[in-house]
């Protein structure tokens, strides 16, 4: 996987011990060495929950690379995730999942992380694979492997840029902004030429070059013991061998002599988007700190400029962007607006200069600063709530700035950052500035191309039938093993930490709202949640969408606050307050620093109880949602899936329709219809709190009281919505998507409601078929087809009828291949099921509930399960104690009445030119075309 892991950079005023008091400073506990051979190590002990996370940073993005041999760091994680000398093969893919935790890696361009999560009983266990990884995988690398991963590679490529709508932006900006000798100057998964052109000599190359130990932060967070920890950590990475230094990349700033527009016709684009980019300075130059606030007050808010004039005022557009990037040795400020449908780019992009002009002329609102600032404090705590987190802020602290602690200086240096910083830097990077402007518009739409725009080269693939080169996903490995002083053979596993649910309290508003909670006071923060039944299940028929926004509308403002004054004061209570809507319910989400809850619930109740109804906010809304429809259908996948839950629930269900509506039933919404569904359906008879946090009940009822007080409203009868029949026999949909280059594929079938006893056991059922990358699906269609990036099933969770659904989107020309081999995996899934499997999934699953109360979404979660299904506060442990009863006859009885294949539909969203043909062989008759919104009358 490749990604930007981002350093946060928005912190301020940090409060210590979940106190009151603040202070200037903040720090995480940390004691940091390093071993003889270089590797520099970081430990943080947290005993709040019983798991320990492990992050490698390696200091290799793609900046390290050279033209000809692109991508290579992210196509080495990849490499990495293979066979190593001393661990089973496979075992990295598939044993931290068996073992209850989860992992993954991540590449940018100047860096790479590997990062694990587990029950602490796996501590050792994980070192032994992470160390088997960084000092023990060169010599298993085969030309079969090499093969396999340069086809999953292909595959991400694939789902992330090329059949992605504005996929190929950034590829087009980092040629125009940087020279082609700078590392900067090719995306992070690099060119497909390159990629396919790698040898095993190649990559044994950049292994010894960059894999060293000394080039390398490791972190252990989680529930350890410091001093037992240092041990293990000898233990299994001491002996590494040293590698040789590796040399600091040297900055490299670039400068634009003359704007360059470039434009680019995008297959799947249905809306224009334009992006104004401007070189600036790398991560912790002094000025990428006024920058950072810059681009917030620019675009951040209904406040700042661009909104106001793009959004508010001229309806171009449904939001508006701007930030500043700061990389290791350079950076970029971009400023990116992705217009209503049909809107021209000339347009736009003269209001982006009204914009900023109207920035100029005005300065920087105090009032701005101080919000920006206020939401930075709540922020930095949300993104330290895990383990995980605090492993991440450790180890690329080390790693890019040489010091752990760097947190600290970074602090003082957000919060030292004033108006006259703002506008300095707007004067010097971006007033007047030239830069790289891209317009990217729908294929069929030139006419919105900025003018004077040159068009940009990008190389499509070419996807040939029967091109990819075959590999043995089992071929036998043969090596030299490396000599170790110590034994390397797996070690036990600790003890199983006991499963300790949280305390849960329950109380009771004047209104009968009825209230679940639990005190968690690791950090001084409280999150919430207000569900109201309904969501979608109450709109009209054809006017679904209703809900959503409605939703949306009581975001904007009060009888008493403009939108804008609305978010100002949410802001500076460093408060965030969301409403939205799904299929089931109405949400009012909130997260802020405990001791500002009294203020935060009074502006829930002025949002629930004063709406504003004013005509501008429901023209954006409206607009907003229209553009969010049209974008949706740019995705595969969520085209197929909406497909085929309309073909499963036919034309009435509320479940055979998207989330938010269609372009048709949108545009017939009206205020009215927004008001009375308000009336009729926003009411605390159906109501539920969640609050979870740095509060006690009493606290928590205290600030809640006034909710109960002056919130009331009628009943509300919610439809019973029927069970529609189970499809008799098979059924193969297409849906054309020209030029794509994977087709996306759904299988599914209605199952039983959430509440069913059997909902859980199916969720069991189903843990080895599809649920994550150690099960089935993944492991045949990628570890050994090399066909997908990722291929799963779940199984949603709704109070009517829920849904099994298996996916995945796979390389265009095994289309074919790969619907055979779901069909298969689905088919024989209870056949083939054995004693063994069964021991994994309990294993796993059992393993699993220790990290279930981790982070305050966590808690949240199992609050707002309680309260929809009826559950009491031992239901985790019920579930528990299902698992454990649960036999093979049961698991296979289930599978054979639930997952039936003989009754489930196919969907297929893919170019219909190259591989309808193909898809007619499956043998489910003649596959029934489809449009994107799942009609077959078109």
């Amino acid at each position: 996987m490749f990604k930007k892991f981002s350093i946060i950079l928005s912190i301020i005023l940090m409060i210590n011990n979940c106190s009151n008091k603040q202070d200037n400073s903040f720090t995480i506990d940390y004691e940091k060495y390093q071993l003889d051979n270089g590797l520099n190590v970081v430990l943080h002990e947290d005993h709040s929950d019983p798991l320990v996370a492990i992050a490698t940073i390696v200091h290799v993005g793609s900046n390290r690379e050279k033209p000809g041999r692109t991508g290579f760091a992210h196509f080495f994680e990849h490499m990495s995730f293979n066979d190593s000398e001393n661990v089973p093969r496979g075992a990295n893919r598939t044993m931290i999942s068996e073992l209850g935790g989860t992992r993954n890696g991540g590449t940018w361009s100047d860096g790479t992380m590997y990062y694990e999560v587990v029950p602490k009983d796996a501590l050792e266990k994980l070192m032994w694979i992470d160390s088997d990884r960084l000092g023990y995988m060169i010599n298993t690398v085969t030309e079969d492997a090499l093969e396999r991963e340069k086809q999953v590679v292909k595959n991400e490529k694939r789902e992330r840029v090329d059949n992605q709508a504005y996929g190929h932006t950034d590829a087009i900006i980092r040629k125009a902004l940087y020279p082609k000798d700078h590392p900067y100057n090719w995306t992070v998964i690099g060119e497909l030429e390159d990629l396919q052109a790698a040898t095993i000599e190649d990559v044994k190359e950049f292994y010894n070059k960059f894999y060293g130990p000394s080039n390398a932060t490791l972190v252990v967070a989680g529930d350890i013991n410091i001093e037992e920890t240092k041990e293990l950590v000898n233990k299994w990475f001491g002996e590494i061998k040293r590698s040789n230094e590796v040399e600091e990349p040297k900055v490299q700033l670039v400068t634009v002599n003359e704007t360059n527009k470039l434009y680019y016709l995008d297959k799947f684009a249905r809306l224009p988007e334009i992006r104004i980019t401007f070189p600036t300075v790398q991560e912790f130059h002094e000025d990428s700190y006024a920058l950072n606030t810059l681009g917030r007050l620019l675009a951040d808010g209904k406040n700042s400029p661009l909104y106001k004039e793009i959004v508010e005022q001229r309806r171009l557009a449904p939001s508006t962007s701007a930030s500043q990037n700061s990389y290791e040795i350079a950076g970029k400020f971009t400023i990116r607006v992705r217009g209503n449908s049909s809107v021209s780019l000339d347009t736009l992009y003269t209001a982006i200069m009204k914009g900023l002009e109207n920035f100029d002329s005005n300065g920087v609102n105090e009032a701005d600063l101080k919000r920006i600032k206020a939401k930075q404090e709540t922020g930095f705590y949300n993104n330290i709530s895990s383990a995980l987190d605090k492993a991440f802020q450790l180890g690329i602290y080390n790693e890019f700035a040489g010091d752990p602690g760097f947190i600290s200086k970074d602090v003082e240096n957000i919060k030292n950052v004033t108006k006259e910083d703002v506008l300095r830097v707007f004067n010097k990077y971006i007033k007047g500035k030239n830069a790289i402007i891209t317009s990217v518009v729908p294929e069929t739409q030139p006419e919105l191309i900025l003018t004077g725009s040159k068009e940009a080269y990008i190389k499509e693939e070419e996807i040939v039938q029967d091109a990819e080169k075959e590999f043995d996903a089992n071929a036998n490995i043969e090596y030299e093993k490396t000599a170790s002083i110590h034994d390397r053979s797996e070690p036990a596993l600790g003890d199983l930490p006991l499963l300790k649910v949280p305390d849960v309290w329950q109380g009771k508003l004047s209104n009968g709202i009825n209230i679940y909670g639990i005190e968690h006071n690791e950090l001084p923060l409280v999150q919430f949640s207000l569900r109201i039944d309904g969501g979608q299940v109450l709109d009209p028929i054809d006017k679904i969408g209703t809900s959503v926004m409605l939703a949306s509308i009581l975001n904007e403002g009060t009888e008493n606050k403009t939108p804008a004054e609305l978010e100002e004061a949410i802001g500076l209570l460093g408060a965030r307050i969301s409403i939205s809507s799904d299929l089931e319910a109405l949400y009012v989400s909130g997260n802020t620093l405990s001791r500002n809850l009294e203020e935060t619930v009074s502006l829930v109740i002025e949002m629930l109880t004063q709406p504003r109804w004013d005509s501008k906010a429901f023209d954006i809304v409206k607009s907003r949602r229209l553009t969010s429809i049209k974008q949706s259908k740019t995705r595969p996948q969520l085209v197929s899936i909406n497909a085929l839950r309309k073909q499963l629930y036919g034309q009435t269900h509320p479940r055979s329709f998207p989330v938010g509506g269609t372009i048709e039933s949108v545009n017939q919404i009206t205020m009215e219809d927004l008001k009375e569904h308000f009336y009729k359906y926003v009411s605390p008879k159906v109501a539920h709190i969640h609050i979870v946090g740095n509060i006690n009940k009493q606290k928590a009822q205290n600030a809640l009281k006034k909710l109960g007080d002056n919130w009331s409203g009628g009943q509300v009868n919610i439809p019973t919505i029927s069970n529609v029949e189970i499809p008799p026999e098979p059924k193969l949909f297409f849906i054309d998507i020209p030029s794509a280059k994977q087709s996306a594929i759904t299988i599914g079938k209605p199952i039983v409601q959430g509440s069913d006893p059997n909902h859980y056991k199916l969720q069991v059922v189903n843990n080895r078929l599809g649920a994550g990358s150690s099960a089935r699906l993944f492991q045949t269609l990628r570890i050994e087809k090399g066909y997908t990036y990722g291929a799963y099933s779940n199984i949603s969770e709704n109070q009517f009828q829920s849904t099994f659904l298996a996916y995945g989107q796979v390389r265009s020309n095994v289309t074919l291949e790969s619907l055979e081999i779901f069909r298969e995996l689905i088919k024989d899934y209870s056949d083939t099921f054995e004693e063994s499997d069964l021991e994994k999934t309990k294993n796993l699953l059992i393993k699993q509930n220790t990290r279930r109360f981790e982070t305050l979404g966590n808690l949240l979660d199992m609050l707002d399960t309680m309260s929809r299904f009826q559950l009491t506060k031992s239901y985790i442990e019920e579930q528990q104690e299902t698992l454990v009863k649960m036999n093979l006859d049961e698991i296979r009885g289930l599978a054979n009445r639930y997952l039936n294949e003989k009754n489930m539909i196919y969907v297929v969203a893919g170019d219909a030119k190259t591989q309808l043909s193909q898809v007619k062989e499956f043998g489910y008759g003649e596959p029934i075309l489809l449009d994107r919104d799942g009609n077959k009358d078109f």
